[in-house]
């Protein structure tokens, strides 16, 4: 019997000391459940509030606001005139923070039934009534443009290969292939030389010579080169129209007839290092023999891709 009852008191102890522990730990639990914050989106809001809110004034309640932009700010700007007096707390009682003309804008804290918290200071908070200042958002930082300016491109060499629509006279019409190499000396100007292919094909006609007339049919091959001075009205920015004109010359049927051309067009950057370009292009130039030179205007269509480097 008397070893029965050692056993039986011997868990007296244990028993007390968890009952302590537990004693204890129930209010601490209590305490931390009481603290937590109940809302992700307003425990920050809240902080800042009391952070930037004066000695002796309770922090105004923030207001939370679900999918918020990080590019607008709240602001108000103050109409009382002459001036508007800015105190330190939600009420007329409280001290005088600053005296402000009208116009000055401050960025919005919070507020107080019809009072306004503003920060009048990177470490100084202020408050106005609500019907002395006029709230907006600053969309500065959402200032959109549908065609912004990027970089600057001035020194960098532009290669490009395009394929295009050849009217020979404006009368046979014929693909064209050809390149283009330029450099930007300005932002607004390129120097531009270029080289093409393309075989004219044209039906018999009357061609008027020395000897009377004569009906021949025309189909050849013609080369064609030019140097050229481009100019943009849009330079560092995405869609870039031009206009661009030239001198060179065309080699067609064994002679090279002197040209002159120009025309205008878009380039379209896809990337700051490469862009699709499309132009229409006049190139003008004589050709035939002395006594029965011709005029030739012969338009090109063209679009080609390139890479800036």
């Amino acid at each position: 019997m008397t070893a029965q009852r050692t056993r039986s008191t011997g868990w007296l102890p244990w028993t007390l000391l968890l009952l302590c522990a537990a004693a204890v730990l129930a209010p601490s639990r209590a305490r931390a459940g009481d603290a937590a914050p109940t809302d992700s989106l307003a425990a920050p809001a809240a902080t800042d509030a009391a952070a930037n809110a004066p000695a002796g004034v309770a922090p105004a309640p923030a207001r939370a606001v679900a999918n918020a932009s990080l590019s607008t700010v709240r602001m108000v700007r103050l109409t009382g005139k002459p001036r508007t007096v800015v105190r330190s707390g939600p009420s007329d009682a409280d001290a005088i923070a600053g005296v402000f003309a009208p116009g000055t804008a401050f960025a919005v804290l919070g507020g107080n039934g019809d009072w306004v918290n503003v920060r009048l200071s990177p470490s100084e908070s202020g408050w106005v009534h609500a019907s002395l200042c006029s709230e907006y958002e600053d969309l500065s930082g959402m200032k959109m443009s549908p065609n912004p300016r990027l970089y600057t491109r001035t020194g960098s060499f532009v290669l490009e290969g395009y394929a295009a629509g050849y009217a020979f006279d404006r009368e046979s019409n014929s693909l064209a292939l050809g390149g283009r190499l330029a450099y930007y000396v300005f932002d607004r100007l390129q120097v531009e030389c270029g080289a093409g292919w393309t075989h004219v094909h044209r039906p018999a006609e009357i061609v008027e010579s020395l000897f009377g007339l004569t009906l021949e049919a025309e189909d050849f091959d013609m080369l064609f080169y030019h140097l050229n001075t481009t100019l943009e009205f849009l330079p560092g920015r995405q869609m870039v129209p031009f206009v661009t004109g030239g001198a060179g010359a065309s080699i067609m049927q064994g002679r090279t007839e002197a040209s002159i051309n120009f025309g205008a067009g878009t380039t379209l950057f896809l990337s700051k290092r490469s862009g699709m370009r499309w132009e229409a292009r006049d190139y003008v130039f004589h050709s035939g023999t002395d006594n029965a030179r011709r005029l030739h205007h012969n338009i090109e269509f063209s679009i080609g891709t390139l890479m800036l480097f």
